[in-house]
């Protein structure tokens, strides 16, 4: 084998995800929006790769850079759970160009309500759309339940957004009009999530303990896991949406800027972009990916749920158990 020493760990991160600066450098390195152009058969080859390397029957010219480039195009675009590859508009790499593309267009156009219901609607399938590819895979969810989840999610899009437009028109400022999209997009995120993921939370997600074997199942893991994934997207989203508001206020008082006014969307889509290209990473290094919860908690609170942990394990029950809070 050309690399015998000092090989790298496939299955484990390259950066230290116990610490937020490991997990942002990691995540930064995982949702490469350069990823997104890469053809699935170059993908499929980087899969090849990792697992041949996994077992030690890689190509005798392999390098670790080439290991390196193709655990990362592994982690970006296939599942973590299933292994399975991810459709492109569903992969973290895509919130990128399709979060920056759908937010400029919330922000931009909001003064009408035609604009606001077009806008919400494609969010909120997109969103349905990450939701679902990024969801503990092991809690499969059913047809009824996706259509429940959109559908729900897209109501309460919507009735945030036009109940806060009609409010807001009569009594608020126009600059306050501008939050419209924002105050939809963290209403939505509270509904969608939890209904898109509603099985996890109705059978519990698999528990293993440190050493990764499964020792059971639990639904506070689930609700603690879905969460943090409400509060990381809705902080994903809130620079750019609150941010930018403040500063189209400022830019269109400017003679100049007025005579240009065509260039509200394209800058503003931009302007998301270079918000989101921090926010990505930063929002999903907030917690960590490899949650844990206190077995007492889940005696406490689950006690079926903690008896099935209590004999799997033979009553060698962990201090701790641990899972995948999804994306």
């Amino acid at each position: 084998m050309a690399l015998t020493l000092g090989r790298i760990n496939v299955d484990e991160p390259l950066y230290d995800l116990s610490t937020f600066a490991g997990r942002f450098r990691y995540f930064a390195w995982m949702t490469d929006p350069r990823t997104v152009i890469v053809s699935n058969d170059r993908l499929l080859q980087a899969k090849t790769l990792v697992e041949s390397y996994r077992v030690g029957k890689e190509p005798e010219t392999t390098t670790q850079e080439q290991v390196k480039y193709a655990m990362k195009l592994y982690s970006s675009a296939f599942h973590p759970d299933t292994g399975e590859l991810q459709n492109v508009t569903g992969r973290m790499s895509f919130q990128v160009p399709g979060g920056m593309l759908i937010t400029g267009g919330m922000l931009a156009f909001y003064r009408t309500v035609p604009a606001v219901v077009l806008w919400q609607f494609i969010n909120q399938s997109f969103n349905a759309i990450v939701n679902y590819t990024n969801r503990n895979a092991n809690s499969p969810t059913t047809v009824t339940q996706l259509g429940v989840a959109y559908v729900s999610a897209t109501t309460s899009a919507l009735v945030a957004a036009l109940g806060c437009k009609s409010y807001w028109s009569k009594r608020a400022s126009p600059l306050f009009q501008r939050f419209v999209p924002f105050a939809a997009v963290a209403a939505a995120n509270f509904v969608n999530i939890p209904l898109m993921r509603q099985n996890e939370i109705i059978n519990g997600v698999e528990v293993k303990d440190e050493n990764g074997n499964i020792v059971g199942h639990s639904r506070l893991a689930a609700i603690k896991g879905i969460t943090q994934v409400v509060v990381s997207r809705i902080t994903m989203a809130a620079p750019g949406m609150l941010i930018l508001p403040f500063i189209m206020q400022r830019l269109e008082k400017i003679p100049a800027y007025r005579r240009i006014r065509w260039i509200d969307a394209p800058f503003q889509t931009a302007m998301v972009g270079c918000f989101l290209l921090f926010m990505v990473p930063t929002a999903c290094a907030i917690f960590p990916q490899n949650c844990s919860l206190k077995t007492s908690t889940i005696k406490l609170l689950e006690a079926d749920q903690y008896a099935e942990i209590e004999s799997k394990t033979k009553g060698r029950v962990p201090q701790r158990v641990y899972f995948n809070k999804g994306l």
